[in-house]
């Protein structure tokens, strides 16, 4: 059916976000940013958009978003664009474009941004969905991977995400990869009739990316293969053992997985993962690691890197059923005279001004019905201002639970709820 007679529907992969979440979707976002205020880190905001090569460079042509996931087009000039499928590349493109490795370092930056990616879509994931992120850039001390984890630890369990659980990883350097490499493919080779063409071309692009695969034949493929932390150079066993020793003293429980190596090429060294019991199969929630080479394939000076992006879908999901803290109403004015309302619109906005949530009637409803509509928004309180109260320059002010009334002034009254 097309034209008039289709009903309009948001397109496949996406969603609205609706009131009801949008005010989980808030309470998730002002966590994160008072959050990254006290850790001192700026905000940052780059392009829906970037440049193709961005992705390719600092991603990995072996990983699924470079291979099949990202949203690419030309534009009317020729230029290979792509809509931002994750926020670390940007970020750090946006470093090496405005020279911020001239300031001190290392530069600590946060980021709220939607991200696009053509995959099949699932409960909390969604070709377009939103993240915050945070980007370390600038220094290589192992005390920062546990500052970044930590900062994404604390917000998840501020918020009340339950079941969390910490996967911690490493992808070593170099000298580690050089001497995994071999002995991985060996692995794979005495196996590899059991694994399609896709399977095999990246076990010769990139065979740590088959320790991300679903797919059954390959996790059987892989059962048994070594792995990066079984082989870690002196440098990345020192630096993990670092890592560990610094979330050991925070009193940070984690679950060391050799498995964990993340989706993009970019990563070295740590690696690391929180996940929620509450989401099943796909429980991760937020995770990230250090990036210490990608600052120098995007055109930039040698600067180690590390950060972190979480899912607020996802995170979103986790929190599905637990009590939400504060909400509702501070006040309900409800004006039961058409004559009074016009004039009472200041003492509204006085009280809003004060810092309460305050709504009143704009339907011209009838006192009962005011009374229903501030227990639907969950008004702590309502205020009551008839012709008598107006008469007598008081207002009756009714705790919505208890259903108890007292008078208040009216010259008394913003002082009077704002510091209740």
């Amino acid at each position: 059916m097309s034209g008039a007679g289709r009903r309009a529907a948001a397109p496949r992969g996406t969603r609205d976000v609706l009131p009801a979440e949008g005010r989980v979707r808030e309470r998730i976002v002002d966590a994160a940013r008072e959050a990254f205020a006290r850790h001192a880190y700026a905000p940052i905001v780059t392009p829906t958009f970037e440049e193709t090569e961005v992705f390719v460079r600092g991603v990995g042509t072996s990983t699924d978003v470079v291979r099949k996931e990202m949203y690419t087009f030309e534009d009317r000039s020729g230029r290979s664009l792509t809509l931002r499928p994750e926020g670390t590349a940007p970020v750090v493109r946006a470093f090496v474009e405005h020279g911020m490795h001239k300031l001190p370092l290392p530069v600590k930056l946060w980021y709220l941004a939607p991200m696009f990616r053509y995959e099949a879509p699932q409960s909390g994931r969604y070709r377009e969905h939103w993240q915050f992120g945070a980007e370390a850039i600038g220094s290589a001390d192992p005390l920062l991977d546990v500052e970044v984890i930590a900062l994404l630890g604390g917000i998840l369990a501020g918020l009340g995400v339950p079941g969390l659980r910490l996967r911690l990883g490493s992808m070593g350097d170099a000298e580690t990869r050089a001497a995994h490499r071999p002995l991985l493919l060996e692995h794979l080779e005495a196996r590899a009739a059991g694994l399609d063409e896709d399977a095999r071309a990246r076990m010769r692009d990139n065979p740590l990316r088959l320790f991300d695969s679903k797919d059954p034949a390959v996790r059987e493929a892989m059962a048994g293969a070594p792995t990066l932390l079984e082989h870690l150079s002196p440098r990345a066993r020192e630096h993990h053992e670092r890592v560990r020793e610094g979330l050991e003293r925070l009193g940070i429980g984690y679950e060391e997985d050799a498995s964990l190596v993340r989706g993009f090429d970019y990563y070295t060294m740590t690696v690391f993962e929180f996940t929620s019991d509450r989401l099943g199969a796909q429980s991760a929630v937020g995770g990230g690691g250090r990036y210490d080479g990608l600052v120098e394939a995007l055109g930039g000076p040698p600067a180690p890197g590390v950060g972190f992006g979480a899912g607020i879908e996802r995170i979103t999901l986790a929190l599905e059923g637990e009590p939400a803290p504060g909400g509702g109403l501070d006040c309900y004015v409800a004006v039961p005279d058409d004559a009074l309302r016009p004039g009472l619109l200041p003492l509204v906005e006085r009280l809003r001004a004060a810092g309460l949530r305050c709504e009143t009637d704009l339907r011209g409803r009838s006192l009962k019905a005011m009374m229903r509509h501030a227990a639907s928004l969950g008004a702590r309180r309502a205020v009551i201002i008839g012709p008598r109260e107006e008469e007598q320059g008081v207002a009756t002010v009714r705790d919505m639970r208890t259903g108890e009334q007292e008078a208040v002034p009216l010259g008394e009254l913003v002082d009077r709820l704002a510091g209740a």
